[in-house]
């Protein structure tokens, strides 16, 4: 069931056309995200209203159960409400400062930890991870592939992995569940985890099991969605010296104050997670079964293993900050976590010629471009991505907005249109658009 999920998934958080352009700093320097009336910001009360009507339709006709909304601009929170209910089992409302599993919205913390490294002088971008990581020298790509004994064979890598190649998903390496057929029946083979519930997993483990097995294409020469953010977790882990989970503590939440966002819930946070909800035969919301392979309590677990393409939980705040940060050009709180020079990096085209889809990629985000910005009101250099589990974000340094749309339900199917509707509703509030 995962795999045409997380399919899914991948799809729908890649529909921009992507750019060369890269971000730059917000026009308004801020200290601190702080909530303000719309008018303030160049935006309508009354057109953000709008936003209300559609979410609470979603709400009413079964089609989601609860749905978390902030919007800022320039720095003030002009729009941050909650729909519906975080627990259809207990029947409780949703809150403002809920608890999501965000998912692949990870990746792009990872890759800040990994940028902030780079600017202490740690590494190279086009450094081999073999350096860090001797175990991944000498790897090999996958030539045939019995489907009948999942055996197969293989020849060698024209190239080492660098970590560009991590933080691009250009490396070769595939994603359980959801890669290819010969990706997911050999990675479930050798138990490579998805990052989304993984008891009894570590994750020096879970690499090192990695390494020993083949790429699915030559490193550098294909765009392919991969568990490589959770690899470079890893030599997160390696380089600092630090557990993944202390490192982000330390460097990212602690200084930008995401005090609700964390790998494993501490128990007195535990019963503000949003319930896991998904969808019968007729496209209603449903409650996830414990059973289901929904992986519902897995931040509740105290887990071992830290995912950084898919572990974290946090809230609408929380992320709001991080990004708010980027679009500062790498400062927030009185706090600098990268230049800005190493922001627009971030931003920018990173995988040349390669297509994702009609895409390009950045150091951890999708960039639109000119087509994307054609196809819905979003500037060129916002940048963006989702969670599996219907958490979707974008940040858009032009127009200084910062927009996150949550959800916490899969499959999604029957309310997959939300987040384009949701696009539309925030730029056709603005007053001053530049």
């Amino acid at each position: 069931m995962l795999k045409p999920i997380l399919t899914l998934l991948a799809s729908a958080v890649l529909w921009p056309a992507l750019a060369q352009t890269s971000v730059v700093p917000a026009k308004v320097p801020v200290a601190r995200l702080a909530e303000a009336k719309p008018e303030a910001a160049g935006m309508s009360a009354d057109r953000l209203q709008r936003i209300d009507r559609v979410v609470q339709e979603y709400v009413d006709k079964g089609r989601q159960a609860g749905v978390g909304v902030l919007i800022a601009r320039n720095g003030k929170i002009v729009y941050h409400k909650a729909f519906g209910q975080d627990n259809l089992t207990a029947q409780t409302p949703l809150k403002r400062d809920a608890i999501f599993r965000i998912a692949s919205q990870t990746k792009a913390i990872t890759s800040i930890g990994a940028m902030i490294l780079f600017e202490e002088g740690r590494f190279l971008l086009d450094d081999p991870i073999s350096k860090y990581l001797p175990a991944f020298k000498k790897m090999t790509v996958l030539e045939k592939f019995n489907e009948k004994d999942t055996t197969f064979t293989t020849v060698p890598a024209k190239r080492e992995i660098t970590i560009r190649q991590l933080l691009t998903h250009t490396s070769g390496i595939s994603y359980p569940a959801i890669g290819t057929k010969e990706a997911t029946a050999i990675y479930a083979k050798y138990k490579i985890p998805s990052g989304i519930g993984t008891p009894g997993f570590k994750l020096d483990d879970a690499m090192n099991r990695l390494a020993a097995l083949p790429l699915l294409y030559q490193p550098g020469e294909r765009w392919s969605y991969s568990i490589s953010s959770d690899l470079l977790g890893y030599l997160i882990e390696v380089v600092s010296g630090q557990p993944l989970d202390q490192f982000f503590k330390t460097r990212i939440f602690d200084p930008l104050g995401m005090n609700d966002t964390y790998f494993y819930l501490p128990a007195a946070k535990q019963t503000r997670l949003v319930g896991l909800n998904t969808e019968d035969s007729t496209g209603r919301t449903r409650p996830a079964l414990a059973n289901s392979g929904a992986y519902v309590n897995y931040p509740n677990t105290n887990g071992t293993y830290f995912s950084g393409g898919a572990g974290l939980v946090s809230t609408l705040g929380d992320y709001a900050a991080f990004l708010q940060m980027l679009l500062n050009g790498g400062a927030y709180n009185g706090k600098r976590l990268l230049s800005s020079a190493t922001v627009r990096m971030i931003t920018a085209n990173q995988i040349g010629e390669l297509n994702v889809g009609v895409n390009k990629f950045g150091l951890g985000f999708a960039i639109t471009n000119e087509k994307g910005a054609a196809r819905m009101p979003v500037s060129e250099g916002s940048f963006e991505w989702g969670g599996f589990f219907g958490t979707t974000y974008w940040a858009d340094p032009k127009e200084g907005i910062v927009a996150l749309l949550y959800t916490q339900k899969y499959p999604n199917t029957s309310a997959g249109d939300l987040p384009d509707k949701f696009r539309v509703l925030v730029y056709q509030a603005l007053t001053d658009a530049q």
